[in-house]
């Protein structure tokens, strides 16, 4: 163990402290050319409630670009399954300078995540893959650009000066995520309360439960759930006026007896 301390310390010592500062500086200044650079919602995405933005596969090339590197991809694993409809792989994203290997990045993806479950899998063995490929690419990216502490992988926040975003300026660039349960609610509440309506709505979309509801998703179900409303309300509407026109003809037919005379007042009137 003090074997280990005493290599540690040799390596610190034989570092130049100018040159870590240098280096430092370098970096700091490279990550503000990079937030002014990218633009949100296209190079990069914010996610409401996340402390980092996303950085997209536009945004990753791009700092590729810029620092001159090449990438190279390898499936390190994978599975296709068309017996049970399974499809995964794994694949590393290797980063080279010329013929200088700089980095390597990971990246995996399968047809059982979320977002592929309600689809035909037999369609999405060159999707997952390339998601696996823009995964691993976005995972090296951030690594060899030193970027882990402005991006994510998944999420984001900064606006296109690189500055905190508000909540008023949060979008939602996670397509893949589900309603919050305030969404949820919402939706019960536009149906009236009424829980058939909430639940026609989502078996229209293919949805077991509200809280499985896509985001991009969301107000095309709360328009459903609108025009169901809409659409029930005209037809109790129509119902009860069927029902008071069927409530008053008893009463027509009881005046026109009453005008028709009984035999034994004809018999009277003789």
């Amino acid at each position: 163990m003090q074997e280990a301390v005493n290599q540690s310390l040799s390596i610190i010592d034989n570092v130049s402290i100018q040159q870590v500062q240098a280096t430092m500086q370098k970096i700091t200044q490279f990550q503000k050319v990079i937030q002014s650079t990218l633009h949100q919602n296209h190079d990069y995405g914010i996610v409401p409630g996340t402390d980092k933005p996303t950085l997209l596969k536009p945004g990753a090339e791009k700092i590729l670009m810029m620092m001159g590197l090449r990438s190279e991809f390898e499936i390190v694993d994978s599975t296709r399954d068309f017996e049970k409809g399974f499809f995964q792989y794994q694949v590393r994203c290797k980063l080279y300078r010329g013929d200088m290997l700089i980095t390597e990045g990971l990246g995996s993806c399968n047809t059982k995540e979320r977002k592929y479950i309600k689809q035909d899998p037999y369609t999405l063995d060159n999707t997952v893959l390339k998601m696996a490929k823009k995964r691993a690419l976005i995972d090296a990216t951030l690594l060899v650009a030193s970027l882990s502490d402005i991006f994510t992988q998944d999420l984001e926040d900064m606006d296109l000066e690189g500055q905190q975003v508000s909540n008023q300026k949060r979008y939602y660039t996670d397509q893949d995520s589900t309603i919050s349960k305030a969404q949820a609610r919402r939706m019960f509440a536009l149906a009236k309360g009424d829980q058939s309506i909430v639940r026609a709505a989502l078996d229209t979309f293919g949805y077991k439960s509200s809280t499985d509801v896509e985001k991009v998703k969301y107000d095309q179900v709360c328009e459903a759930i609108e025009r169901a409303v809409k659409s029930k309300a005209e037809a109790e509407k129509e119902k009860a006026e069927a029902e008071a026109k069927e409530e008053s003809k008893p009463e027509e037919q009881l005046e026109v007896a009453g005008d028709t005379p009984l035999p034994w007042e004809e018999v009277d009137e003789q």
